[in-house]
């Protein structure tokens, strides 16, 4: 009876270890630099387009991020209640905005302070009323170097209330701002310009007048910064961490 017993335990526990995981989507909302773009825009990528494709095939990633949004535009063109229509307990929204909420003359997305904050809660609170996971990202950084060659925080202000929002609510924090200059000071002035979306005139057939752009990214600049997400979604012990594909 005894050995009966222990059978019936082990099979309990085996069919308890590998009972198949739950599905999760993971909502990205933001603005261009993370966005999916148009066949006319590559090389440009949003880092939201190879970050897809690191996970198990029980998450699902829905890219609602849009070029040139804020926290206030994302919301009253009615982008923002569709996705809180689809949580699910348990799923993921990852809210990164800041590039354009913090400039004064983008006329109907510039946000104040104070707005700008307001809506990251709400954002927040939408998302955990239902039962979904919110993450705050600090806005990804422009690649700005000084006459030194040390790379210049371009969204300061703004990171910092993001970095408020997730303490005070208590939400998981990539510091995204702080993450992507390290990279690009590592890197450098000049060898930093491979992960954005500079082209010679003649170079690409979607620029024939080249591009010198600082602030989105090309293929390998957004590879990059997905790696840098998802290395924060480890170092945080997000449960989706578990369901990241592990190179071999």
């Amino acid at each position: 009876m005894k050995k009966i017993g222990l059978l019936l335990l082990s099979a309990s526990l085996l069919s308890f270890i590998f009972l198949p995981k739950e599905s999760v989507t993971v909502y990205l909302i933001g603005d261009s630099t993370l966005a999916n773009k148009a066949i006319r825009a590559y090389p440009e990528t949003g880092w939201g387009m190879p970050f897809v494709y690191f996970f198990d095939s029980t998450v699902t990633v829905e890219n609602h991020a849009v070029n040139g949004r804020s926290t206030k535009s994302f919301m009253e063109e009615n982008r923002w209640q569709p996705v809180v229509d689809q949580l699910n307990e348990g799923d993921y929204v990852f809210i990164q905005f800041g590039h354009n909420d913090e400039v004064p003359s983008k006329v109907g997305r510039y946000t104040t302070p104070d707005e700008f904050k307001a809506n990251l809660t709400r954002y927040v609170v939408d998302t955990r009323d239902n039962n979904a996971n919110p993450v705050l990202l600090t806005p990804v950084a422009r690649r700005k170097f000084d006459e030194e060659g040390k790379i210049v925080g371009t969204h300061d202000e703004y990171s910092e209330i993001v970095r408020t929002v997730a303490r005070e609510q208590k939400v998981p924090l990539i510091d995204l701002d702080q993450k992507s200059q390290a990279l690009l000071q590592q890197l450098g002035d000049a060898p930093s310009k491979m992960l954005f979306n500079f082209l010679e005139p003649g170079e690409h057939p979607n620029y024939p007048q080249g591009s010198a752009d600082n602030t989105h990214f090309n293929e390998l600049g957004a590879r990059k910064m997905a790696e840098l997400v998802l290395a924060e979604i480890r170092t945080l012990g997000l449960p989706l961490a578990d369901r990241i594909v592990v190179s071999r």
